[in-house]
C-alpha cells in the first residue's frame, strides 16, 4: 500500500495543451531516443502550468518540471498506458483503475524524489495534498483516468487536443466506464465541460491553485 503522500501524487493527474488529431496507438517497444523526445514534448507542455509556480519563475523551474514530467511519462509508458496520435505529435496517459501496476508507481515516486530538491518537492506536495481530496469520489469506482496530455508545439491548432480527449471518451464508452480528468487550469476545466464533462469537485490550496476534478459519464461526450 502506498503512503498518503504517494497517493496524493498519483491522484493528481496533469493536463496541458499546446494544440489539438488523429487515430491513437498504444506505445510499446520505444527506444530511448523516442522516449526522451516524448518526455521533452510533455515537459515543455507543462513548464507554464500553474501547478508548478511554487518551483520558481518559468525559466527557474524549467529543468525541474522537465524532470518531474519525465517521471510521469515513464510511469504511463511502463504501465502500458501511454498512447500517441499516429503522427507522433500528441500524447495521452490513460489508466484503467482496474489494472494499475504497482511497480511503475513506486519507480515513478523514486524518480521524482531523486529529480527534485527535497524542500521544493515537499512544499509542492503539501499544496497538492490540500487539493487532491476531490478525486477520491471515484477512487473505489472502476473508471478510466486521464493521467497526462501533451501536444507538440509545432502541432498547435491542428485539432490534436480534441482528438486525444475524444479517443479517451470513446475508450471509456466501450469499456462502460466513467472517464475522470483533473486540471488546475480553469480554461481547460471549461473546455472539458464543453466536451460534456461534469465538474464534481473544485478545491483551492493555500497558495491559490485550484484543482478542478471532472467526470465524463456514459453517453455524454459532446462532439
Amino acid at each position: 500500500m502506498l503512503s498518503s503522500l504517494s497517493e496524493d501524487m498519483l491522484k493528481y493527474p496533469l493536463i496541458s495543451f499546446f494544440g489539438e488529431g488523429d487515430s491513437m496507438k498504444l506505445l510499446t517497444g520505444l527506444d530511448s531516443t523516442e522516449l526522451d523526445r516524448i518526455k521533452r514534448v510533455t515537459g515543455e507542455a507543462f513548464v507554464t502550468n500553474e501547478l508548478f509556480h511554487e518551483l520558481g519563475t518559468v525559466s527557474e523551474r524549467r529543468e525541474l518540471v522537465m524532470r518531474y514530467m519525465a517521471a510521469f511519462v515513464d510511469y504511463a509508458y511502463e504501465s502500458g498506458a501511454l498512447y500517441s496520435t499516429d503522427d507522433g505529435l500528441g500524447f495521452i496517459g490513460l489508466m484503467d483503475s482496474r489494472r494499475q501496476p504497482v511497480m511503475p508507481q513506486l519507480k515513478m515516486l523514486c524518480r521524482i524524489f531523486a529529480a527534485l530538491p527535497f524542500a521544493k518537492l515537499k512544499k509542492l506536495l503539501g499544496y497538492v495534498g490540500q487539493i487532491s481530496g476531490g478525486s477520491k469520489a471515484y477512487a473505489k469506482t472502476p473508471h478510466l483516468e486521464v493521467l497526462m496530455v501533451a501536444v507538440e508545439k509545432s502541432a498547435q491548432g491542428k485539432g490534436l487536443a480534441r482528438e486525444l480527449f475524444a479517443y479517451a471518451a470513446n475508450k471509456a464508452e466501450k469499456e462502460g466506464l466513467p472517464l475522470t480528468v483533473g486540471t488546475d487550469m480553469k480554461d481547460y476545466a471549461d473546455m472539458y465541460m464543453h466536451f460534456g464533462c461534469e465538474l464534481y469537485s473544485s478545491m483551492t490550496a493555500d497558495n491559490g491553485i485550484t484543482r478542478y476534478d471532472l467526470v465524463l459519464h456514459q453517453g455524454c461526450y459532446a462532439e
